[in-house]
């Protein structure tokens, strides 16, 4: 058990609202009993309870209904306090049609769209950036709206808390830190390793409260909030208090807990009512109809909802993209992209210039693309004074680019964010994996996610190395909710960030290094804006490839063409939605595929594409011989540029491959 300090009870939750909060906890309380009993029932498959924490509530007292909260998995109570009832609690439990998730959430991974509550993501501390991204939005928008940001003290050991939390000192947000000690992290002990036992966290912006005494939280709120909403940025309120159940339906905590301790845990519900019924607010008869009431009432409102349908398993695709997004793009003649010469680069800075004039909400975040450099490549150089604040160098820090994003997405701004390489999206795949890509899907389209990322994409550049010149365009196009877009020329670039400037599904666009500075003239008639494109005809071989590889296609094309053999060349840009059947037909008329990547071979995209492509009977009775890929063997990209030159595919190695399917 931890040392808890004594302390006098600070005025608290008004005299009007004491028996009502107490009503709610006693309810969160009920429904965790509950919970218990119809787990034991075979109705639900997994339960987290909330006993113990029940009077981190009272900071609801003194929320706006606009105010956000990003919730922890034990907040039950704090979520029946911003109006999710006791049917949608059951739903929850049973994942049910009708829950908040349609059944695609775990239990106890809350999300109350009216009530401003945040959809949970089970990778602890994933929600800290994007809470600090939807401040930030509030921030722009000149609202006076505070985000809670809720965890329990193991997770604020992750990174992204510590990011988090920098990145609302650093911007002054209004970003209260809700942490729930209650001492262990699972089975763990965590009073020698939180990071407040190991003085990390800024004294002047944390505040240690008794998290069991719901009138101590409501004064610690108080001061907290008023701090937060005048623009003097964030507070942590350190909370303790105590868990009283299993860390989950899973776990047995007196495996790893003494008696003795188990004794001694303190009981928000018994202290609150104690106080009541000391004070005479209530009494023990409107206790006692109270507690009858609730838990008749919660029998009948669980039983009710164990009879509701689960979700129609053949609804399950819905929600991945928006409804005009779950099919690939029909090739058609319009809308066709602007005519637009000069290069990648001036192309990226002309549809950013167009897309800060038209769309109020944009918002420009990158490591150094503030003017006057403008990003190591240049993409927002000059954009500075039209963008103002709408534009701002982030910190070195993947992770909080893209959780921030994802706040302010959600929020309802338009983020535009820049990674300097692709290669270095690491540090933000959480973010990617579990935030970006699901809050669609997991809130079936309550919530909604339209982040714009780009990036330089891919080698061919000489003295990129392995950390400079990868591609990896696989590990993006394996996200289910998120479209993937390789443009390999200005004006496919300019449609590309065009569309995705109002898109209603985060877009990832890759632009490839090796073509970014070669300046191109205007298309005669440029292509349609989306779907693949086929460079030229031919009914020899169809030969498919993006971004870098179609410089190696079109030229084995040229070359191949003097020998009389005539190839289809296809660029096929968007990933995902993938254009298939301007693929597929290429391939009935020709009988031969080739497809032509610089990614390396192993699960990769153009492997998937050949899989896909062979799957339907049509395709694969038309071939007249086996496919190829022209890949990368699975090695990294070297340093050195003869290395670099040794592991790419060349024009060589695409001519091989043709005329290997041609014999």
């Amino acid at each position: 058990m931890k040392n808890r300090t004594k302390e006098s009870r600070p005025s608290g939750i008004p005299a009007e609202r004491r028996a009502d909060f107490l009503e709610l906890m006693l309810l969160s309380r009920e429904c965790d009993r509950r919970s218990g009993i119809v787990l034991r029932q075979g109705e639900a498959w997994f339960h987290i309870s909330s006993s113990g924490h029940e009077g981190l509530a009272a900071l609801c007292e003194l929320l706006d209904p606009e105010d956000l909260i990003f919730p922890h998995y034990r907040d039950r109570t704090l979520l029946m306090a911003r109006g999710m009832g006791l049917e949608d609690q059951a739903r929850d439990l049973m994942a049910k049609a009708e829950s908040h998730s349609a059944g695609r959430n775990m239990s106890a991974h809350f999300g109350h769209r009216a009530g401003n509550v945040f959809s949970i993501a089970s990778p602890t501390g994933s929600q800290c950036l994007p809470a600090v991204g939807a401040a930030w939005a509030s921030r722009l928008r000149g609202r006076e709206q505070a985000v809670v940001c809720s965890i329990g003290d193991a997770s604020t050991r992750q990174g992204e808390f510590f990011e988090a939390v920098a990145f609302a000192v650093e911007r002054r947000l209004p970003v209260l830190f809700l942490v729930s000690d209650n001492g262990y992290g699972i089975s763990t002990p965590t009073e020698h390793m939180s990071p407040h036992a190991l003085g990390l966290l800024p004294q002047a912006r944390t505040t240690v409260v008794d998290g069991a005494d719901p009138d101590a939280l409501y004064a610690a709120s108080r001061k907290a909030l008023k701090t937060v909403r005048g623009g003097k940025g964030p507070v942590i309120l350190w909370c303790n208090l105590d868990r009283l159940d299993p860390h989950t339906s899973s776990d047995d905590h007196r495996v790893y807990r003494s008696s003795e301790d188990l004794a001694a845990l303190r009981d928000p519900v018994e202290t609150f009512t104690a106080r009541l019924l000391s004070e005479g607010t209530v009494d023990q008869a409107w206790l006692e109809r109270t507690r009858a009431r609730q838990a008749e009432q919660a029998e009948a409102v669980f039983g009710q909802v164990a009879a509701e349908p689960a979700a129609d398993p053949k609804l399950i695709m819905e929600h991945l993209y928006a409804p005009a997004q779950l099919t690939a793009p029909e090739p058609a003649p319009e809308p066709l992209t602007e005519p637009c010469g000069g290069t990648i680069v001036s192309a990226v800075n002309r549809a950013l210039a167009t897309g800060l004039d038209r769309h109020r909400e944009l918002v420009l975040f990158g490591e150094d693309i503030d003017d006057p450099k403008g990003g190591v490549f240049g993409f927002t150089k000059g954009l500075g004074k039209a963008a103002g604040e709408r534009m701002t160098n982030a910190p070195l820090a993947e992770a909080t680019i893209v959780g921030a994003a994802v706040g302010l997405a959600a929020a309802g701004m338009r983020p535009v964010v820049e990674l300097q390489f692709i290669d270095f999206a690491g540090p933000a795949w959480n973010q990617l994996a579990s935030q970006l890509t699901t809050l669609r899907w997991r809130t079936v389209s309550t919530w909604q996610c339209p982040v714009v990322i780009y990036a330089p994409w891919g080698g061919y550049l000489p003295g990129g190395g392995i950390w400079h010149s990868q591609s990896n365009e696989s590990l993006f196009t394996h996200l289910p909710g998120l479209r993937v877009v390789v443009p390999s020329t200005p004006e496919d670039t300019h449609a590309a960030f065009l569309d995705s400037f109002t898109a209603p599904d985060p877009t990832l666009i890759l632009l490839p290094k090796h073509l970014m500075r070669q300046r191109r003239e205007p298309a005669a008639r440029p292509a349609p804006a989306l779907g693949a494109h086929t460079l030229r005809s031919g009914t020899d071989v169809t030969l498919v490839s993006w971004g870098n590889g179609t410089e190696l296609a079109a030229e084995a094309a040229d070359t191949l063409a003097d020998e009389g053999v005539a190839a289809d060349v296809i660029d096929l840009r968007w990933l995902v939605p993938l254009d298939r059947e301007t693929v597929a037909a290429s391939v009935r008329r020709t009988g031969r595929l080739v497809v032509v990547q610089e990614d390396n071979r192993t699960s990769s995209f153009g492997a998937g594409l050949i899989t896909e492509l062979l799957s339907a009977d049509e395709e694969f009775y038309s071939l007249l011989a086996p496919p190829r890929l022209v890949s990368r063997e699975d090695v990294h990209v070297p340093f050195h540029p003869d290395l670099e030159r040794a592991v790419l595919p060349a024009v060589g190695d695409v001519i091989a491959a043709v005329r290997s399917v041609l014999a």
